[in-house]
């Protein structure tokens, strides 16, 4: 089962054996199961999640006839969990998840959306070396160089090749960083601790799942 939360933010623990561990600190949940999709109403299976209520100045009709089938206040962050093959969901409209289906989970993946940077230009986007800092060079120390000839990517017009390195838009584009070991479950606060970073800012939300990678 997966869980929607809240970059709280980051900070320092000691472990067991007293050294200094980076962790990072989630609001999960509780979350509200807002729909059970199955097979025979939609085609699949899978369980919707929502988070956090959304002030009653900002209700959308839509949104707030659709919590209302699950005896719910609207939200502001619904995600949907596809559940894979054939099993059914165990739960019903309506019910709450907390931070307590983690208890026995060693390891997490986290989703979250990274801060976005703007326009920035190759050096920082990608790590480019720039042009050499003496020796004739003016006003070019941070270009990208050459982007190549019309020639290099024959047959799919003239234009620079898709997905050639540049200068554009740097951030702000979902990530996963997985495998983040889980330290502690804080139920009667409903809070994850999770050693090292999260993506996105303090305050933006997450999706917390069970790591693939690690058991």
């Amino acid at each position: 089962m997966m869980l929607i939360g809240k970059k709280v933010g980051m900070t320092q623990i000691y472990d067991d054996a007293g050294r200094i561990q980076p962790v990072t600190v989630i609001q999960a949940g509780p979350c509200t199961v807002m729909q059970v999709k199955t097979v025979e109403t939609d085609g699949y299976n899978a369980v919707q999640l929502g988070f956090d209520d959304v002030k009653a100045s900002r209700l959308i009709r839509s949104e707030e006839g659709h919590a209302k089938k699950a005896n719910a206040t609207a939200k502001r962050c619904v995600r949907e969990e596809r559940l894979i093959g054939k099993d059914v969901p165990a739960c019903q409209a309506g019910d709450k998840v907390t931070v307590e289906t983690f208890a026995e989970i060693k390891y997490v993946d986290v989703t979250g959306t990274s801060k976005g940077k703007g326009f920035a230009g190759g050096m920082k986007r990608h790590g480019f070396g720039g042009m050499p800092a003496s020796h004739g060079t003016e006003r070019k120390h941070r270009s990208p160089g050459s982007i190549a000839g019309h020639a290099a990517n024959r047959g799919w017009g003239g234009k620079p090749a898709k997905g050639k390195r540049m200068a554009g838009h740097m951030g702000d584009v979902k990530i996963t960083t997985k495998n983040l070991a889980l330290i502690r479950v804080d139920a009667e606060n409903n809070l994850l601790v999770v050693r090292g970073a999260v993506p996105g800012a303090t305050g933006g939300y997450v999706i917390i799942k069970q790591s693939k990678g690690k058991k």
